[in-house]
């Protein structure tokens, strides 16, 4: 099952290398580009408490290098590339062509990291340096994705859909409030040090961050993504792979360390008795179908029910360890510490900004997938006449 249907989105570049390039198709023809959105998302990725020394050095920028013209899509693949700024240190190591032996052999990875991809990708696909592996499952990948889910997130603003994200929990600490609603995600501060949602927490998260820096541990947590302003109808029942709450899962599961996706109040809920568990059905103001709770977090029977959609992700501590953890040497087969590879004590909040950029090129790939249209003014015509028809099947 692929998450997405319409669109189709390839990256390519390692963490060290000379940079990253997305390659994404399917937008219609007449998007107007947002490069200050663009350039948002990429800052706000590199951005919280606790990420790395690399983070200093690089300033990801995109450069479109295809697909729009005169600042509109037009309709044919847009393509991205961003400079990895780090690659003028790693040329020796990463070079495509040729490396320096001495240098390569010094950056060599032969202890792999429990919890990462080192050994079952070394395994696969037969490297005995398993930077090989490391340097492409690094999570400097998702650059590439939040570069494009920029591009989905101007489709859907054409719609009317929003999209914003939290930290909901960091090493334990809020893990026992409940899912935010859209109103709370508004006022999380992109500046402020963690992005989190319960602000009264944040000063705890960052001493945990300092205490976790000074041990030379790592630290996890979950981050909620709200789409607001969704209407009813993205996805089907029809078939398994048609369900949009299997394609946005596995969206957000493809982000590096998420190890689980809870969509609405699901943790709560599955403790109670379905009376407790459901959205009693009503009607609004001004005649449309209402729920009065959102424990479903906007999806029933795999379809969107007009409801915010709330999708919670949880992140794995990170791998790297300072004084790494028991691992075997590749070399000699013995015991060996898993090696040390320069790295965040957590990367939380920048997990919420690629969660953004997963859940909103999932959507804007079912948007086009229920109205169609090869330029952005066909699509709106669509999305109005679905409108319409829904309205009419309403008032029958």
């Amino acid at each position: 099952m692929s998450a997405l249907r319409r669109l189709s989105l390839v990256t390519a570049g390692e963490s060290h290398g000379p940079g990253l390039t997305a390659l994404l198709s399917g937008l219609p023809a007449g998007l107007r580009v947002d490069l200050d959105l663009l350039a948002r998302d990429l800052a706000r990725r590199q951005h919280g408490h606790g990420r790395g020394h690399r983070m200093k050095i690089e300033r990801d920028h995109a450069e479109i290098r295809g697909g729009v013209r005169d600042g509109e899509t037009l309709g044919s693949p847009v393509a991205l590339w961003i400079e990895n700024r780090d690659w003028a240190n790693w040329r020796g190591v990463m070079d495509p062509q040729a490396v320096d032996p001495e240098a390569a052999a010094r950056r060599r990875l032969h202890a792999p990291r429990p919890g990462h991809a080192d050994l079952a990708g070394g395994e696969k696909y037969l490297r005995t340096d398993l930077r090989d592996i490391l340097e492409r499952a690094s999570a400097r990948e998702t650059t590439a994705r939040v570069a494009a889910g920029a591009f989905a997130k101007m489709l859907l603003r054409a719609l009317g859909v929003e999209i914003r994200s939290g930290v909901r929990t960091l090493g334990g600490i809020g893990a026992g409030r409940p899912a935010p609603d859209w109103e709370q995600l508004l006022a999380v501060d992109d500046g402020s040090p963690l992005r989190a949602i319960h602000r009264d927490l944040e000063p705890e998260m960052v001493a945990l961050v300092d205490d976790a820096k000074a041990r030379g541990e790592t630290l996890g947590g979950a981050v909620t993504v709200i789409a607001h302003g969704v209407p009813a109808g993205w996805g089907s029942h029809v078939a398994w792979d048609t369900k949009l709450d299997g394609r946005l899962t596995a969206a957000l599961m493809s982000i590096p360390a998420i190890k689980a996706v809870e969509i609405g109040h699901a943790l709560e809920i599955v403790h109670g008795p379905g009376s407790a568990a459901h959205d009693a059905l009503g009607l609004d103001a001004g005649g449309r179908f209402a729920r009065a709770t959102n424990r479903a977090g906007g999806l029933e029977g795999g379809i969107t029910n007009g409801e915010d959609l709330v999708l919670t992700a949880y992140k794995k501590p990170i791998s790297t360890l300072r004084e790494g953890l028991p691992s075997i040497d590749l070399d000699t087969l013995g015991p060996a510490r898993s090696q040390y590879e320069r790295s965040d004590v957590t990367a939380v909040p920048a997990a919420g900004v690629i969660a953004e950029a997963m859940v909103a090129l999932v959507l804007a790939d079912a948007a086009l997938e229920k109205y169609g249209g090869d330029s952005l003014a066909e699509l709106l015509a669509h999305a109005a006449a679905s409108e319409r028809c829904r309205a009419t099947w309403l008032a029958r």
